[in-house]
């Protein structure tokens, strides 16, 4: 699993890859924030119909 510091140091260079393969986010639906990671990817499974596991294993695979 990703933690929050590790997902914002990596963040800038994911988050291109991540609205690559999910056109419809928006620079709002992938803005983090310190000690909000848990708000985004809330957000993020509700937009994209994903649970936490699922958004967790996209974003490793895009490291």
């Amino acid at each position: 699993m990703t933690t929050g510091t590790e997902l914002k140091g990596d963040w800038n260079a994911l988050k291109g890859k991540f609205k690559k393969q999910f056109a419809m986010l928006t620079d709002d639906d992938l803005l983090f924030e310190e000690g909000q990671r848990d708000e985004m990817l809330g957000k993020l499974q509700i937009k994209l119909g994903k649970t936490k596991e699922e958004l967790n294993t996209i974003l490793n695979s895009l490291k």
